[in-house]
């Protein structure tokens, strides 16, 4: 009786010996060089899915034969080592240069970053875009100065945004409007 289980125990190690053995050997697929298409598509899915990306932040990026250059700012310094360390880890990414700028932690720049969101997810052509996970409307404010990142569904609220952030009335000069649009030529644009 004990024999048998013995051998019974050996037949079992020996399946998952080589049930490891075959997946050593396909190992080196699942980690082989990707395109630069799919890279990009999982960068921006690890920054979007980043817990710390908010509408205060704004995060481009470009890949060449999978050297990726990050672009943008953040409000935080941990955001822009974070955000490096997880991008290196991306299959099929060979380097990393984090270009991310860290705003100044100004008191101010945050209460003017609260009050311009208020004037535009407030607005009621815009207020459908605050229910989204990640509002497509980013708001960088750089020592009193606003910027708006991101992307609006047409001219009109692209307008409406400007205008919104303009009349929080704090900025310490004109609103940078970078938004784009998705639909330049849609009723209302």
């Amino acid at each position: 009786m004990q024999a048998r289980i013995q051998r019974a125990l050996l037949a079992v190690a020996a399946l998952v010996l080589s049930a490891g053995i075959a997946g050593a050997a396909a190992g080196p697929n699942v980690t082989a060089p990707r395109t630069d298409t799919a890279i990009a598509k999982q960068v921006r899915h690890e920054v979007l899915t980043y817990p710390h990306y908010w509408i205060w932040d704004q995060i481009d990026f470009r890949v060449s034969n999978g050297s990726v250059v990050l672009n943008g700012a953040v409000t935080e310094p941990y955001k822009k080592s974070d955000l490096g360390h997880i991008v290196q880890k991306i299959p099929g990414v060979t380097s990393v240069t984090n270009q991310l700028r860290v705003l100044p932690l100004s008191p101010m720049d945050n209460q003017l970053r609260l009050e311009v969101a208020r004037a535009i997810y407030r607005d009621t052509t815009l207020s459908r875009y605050a229910i989204q996970a990640i509002p497509p409307i980013h708001i960088i404010v750089d020592r009193g100065h606003v910027t708006l990142e991101g992307v609006v569904n047409n001219n009109f609220e692209k307008q409406v945004a400007g205008m919104r952030a303009a009349g929080a009335g704090l900025s310490f000069g004109p609103i940078i409007n970078h938004l784009r649009v998705e639909h330049p030529t849609s009723k209302n644009g």
